[in-house]
């Protein structure tokens, strides 16, 4: 996804302490989400793409860290993470395609299926999300709680890192909200909090901006690529 849509982000000089993030040509942003962990999420669609498909762009203090796009069922359709300078690609003809609308329908949904790398290779990831039943308003916005769980797994069938925790749903914007969760790699395991603090829309102050507010300054003992994953629908 390295393509015309990576190479038209952009940030627009607002002035020494403020920028403002611009969506590539022909696509409308319309949700900046700012979250427990110092980071922010802008979700935008593009006039170019297949009905029901979104994008998203990561942030934190250094600058951009990931750049995604998902189908109107949240698939993992393209990821391209900055820090690791790699793209993956949705491979053709899942096991178990991840389907939004049987996660709303009958309050569970399983998935398998793998992304393609040139960089890394192949991935497969395997996991289920459940509706937990509860719901919560976070600045004004109600969202329903999911219980995940979700594991990658390298060529060879072993395992790159495995999480597991809780996340939330919008049923109007159909995407995913990260939570709280564990998350465990072969030599180690450590806590993630990326619950949704502030939703911003255009015209409200700081939609599109640049500047986490949330929990910086905090160290973290995270691992940038995995946490991307988590987050990525």
């Amino acid at each position: 996804m390295r393509g015309a849509l990576i190479l038209g982000l952009a940030l627009a000089p607002l002035g020494a302490a403020a920028q403002q993030f611009t969506p590539p040509a022909g696509c409308t942003a319309y949700l900046t989400v700012q979250m427990a962990s110092c980071t922010l999420s802008h979700h935008f669609t593009c006039a170019g793409d297949p009905e029901g498909h979104q994008r998203r762009v990561d942030m934190d203090e250094e600058g951009m860290t990931y750049f995604g796009q998902i189908d109107a069922e949240t698939q993992w359709i393209e990821s391209f993470h900055l820090r690791s300078d790699h793209s993956e690609r949705l491979a053709p003809n899942p096991a178990d395609p991840a389907s939004f609308s049987a996660l709303i329908a009958t309050g569970r949904d399983s998935y398998d299926f793998r992304t393609l790398s040139d960089r890394i290779g192949e991935t497969r990831y395997v996991g289920e999300d459940r509706l937990t039943g509860e719901s919560v308003t976070i600045d004004g916005v109600t969202l329903d709680e999911t219980a995940y769980t979700i594991r990658a797994l390298g060529p060879d069938g072993s395992e790159l890192w495995r999480s597991e925790g809780t996340e939330y749903i919008s049923r109007d914007w159909r995407m995913f909200l990260s939570g709280r969760g564990t998350v465990s790699v072969p030599d180690n395991s450590f806590e993630t909090d990326d619950t949704p603090v502030e939703f911003l829309f255009p015209g409200d102050a700081g939609f599109l901006s640049v500047n986490p507010k949330h929990g910086c300054g905090v160290m973290m003992s995270a691992l940038p690529l995995v946490l991307a994953k988590v987050r990525a629908r």
